[in-house]
């Protein structure tokens, strides 16, 4: 049994520690998650995610890897829920660093440092909002093929699809074959005629 695994148990019972430990473990990769889709209040639906999570816990039946997976679901929904509110409301503030000097590094800012980048962020917003989703289940989350299906409602070949087409697009995008802004546009040469 690992960690996870024990934490899952221990929290199942009414262990307060473990459910902190469990955030402890996961919360940086559901808050990387939610950034990379866009997700606003980042560290609001984080916690509205554990909240659910901690609500339903006793209900919950499985391993560590199953509670991961569990939480991701949750987190897909949240966010979804997310993406939806700020469409309703206009979508957000912009930040301006110069008016307010506090800071203060998370466990997520460091364990996510390179999805923060600028060339990170470009090239998934190059995806399709389906391939970003599979992409980031599956490399930031760590879930399985199945996992993925599950929570996005797909069949395991879809998954794979997408992923694999994702995957393509991002190794063209950050090998430079994919322009981020074209300054004209070409039109289709004709294939010549054999």
């Amino acid at each position: 049994m690992d960690e996870l695994d024990s934490l899952v148990v221990a929290a199942r019972a009414g262990g307060g520690w473990a459910f902190a430990r469990l955030w402890e473990e996961l919360a940086g990769s559901v808050a990387g998650y939610l950034r990379a889709r866009g997700v606003d209040e980042v560290d609001d639906v984080t916690s509205e995610v554990f909240l659910a999570a901690f609500a339903g816990i006793r209900r919950f039946e499985g391993d560590g890897a199953r509670f991961r997976s569990w939480l991701f679901t949750i987190a897909h929904h949240r966010g979804v829920d997310g993406l939806r509110g700020q469409i309703k409301t206009g979508g957000r503030e912009t930040y301006v660093d110069d008016l307010d000097r506090r800071t203060v590094p998370s466990a997520e800012d460091s364990s996510l440092e390179r999805l923060q980048s600028d060339e990170v962020r470009v090239a998934l917003a190059a995806l399709t909002p389906e391939q970003r989703d599979v992409v980031l289940l599956r490399f930031v989350a760590d879930l399985s093929l199945d996992e993925v299906a599950a929570i996005t409602g797909r069949n395991t070949g879809a998954v794979k699809q997408l992923q694999r087409r994702g995957v393509q697009q991002l190794r063209r995008h950050l090998n430079g074959a994919i322009p981020t802004n074209p300054i004209t546009s070409v039109p289709a040469l004709p294939i010549a005629e054999l």
